[in-house]
């Protein structure tokens, strides 16, 4: 793997100046907000418009790219019967592609961005499920920021999700993942 200059964190319930910390310890410069839809009821601190001002007021620039990289995306064959995403068809769609790629380009030219969802932990978010794999197979490990001056890697939240059993089952078959819940 090479080494990376990408990184992912959740909002969750922190306070924006907890926030802010984390991303300040990683010397973050630009924060891709990879919600599809960029606001957040319980914590309007992180609203779109709120936080793209705060964020800019910190030197840090604020890009909206959950049309493209987003959990929830509005192409309903992404979706199975039962409202779940399926992960496995989201990675073969143009509008994902794109996005990702962008992603590989900015850690090609050595840009320290982060990708922000709303979920706090890595492994319950397609950032690490879906993303991050995706960027794993082009030898790029996400690093997941889980506080002020720590990180896990892809590699160590993956294995938390399959309780240490790794991605690929003994036949060479990837493992396909879904959303924890349905929409």
């Amino acid at each position: 793997m090479e080494e990376s200059t990408i990184y992912s964190t959740g909002h969750g319930n922190k306070s924006f100046d907890v926030f802010i910390k984390e991303l300040y310890s990683f010397n973050i410069e630009y924060l891709l907000d990879i919600r599809s839809k960029p606001f957040s009821k319980w914590n309007p601190q992180f609203n779109q418009a709120l936080l793209k001002v705060e964020l800019e007021k910190c030197g840090i620039q604020y890009v909206f790219v959950g049309d493209s990289l987003g959990g929830l995306p509005d192409d309903r064959s992404c979706y199975d019967s039962n409202g779940k995403i399926l992960y496995d068809v989201i990675k073969r769609k143009d509008f994902f592609i794109q996005g990702l790629n962008r992603l590989i380009t900015a850690n090609e030219k050595e840009i320290r961005l982060a990708i922000m969802c709303s979920e706090s932990k890595p492994e319950e978010c397609h950032r690490s499920k879906l993303i991050g794999e995706e960027l794993r197979i082009n030898n790029i490990s996400l690093n997941h920021i889980i506080l002020e001056n720590r990180i896990k890697s892809q590699e160590t939240v993956m294995s938390e999700l399959t309780k240490g059993n790794g991605v690929i089952d003994l036949f060479g078959n990837r493992m396909e993942f879904t959303s924890r819940k349905s929409y």
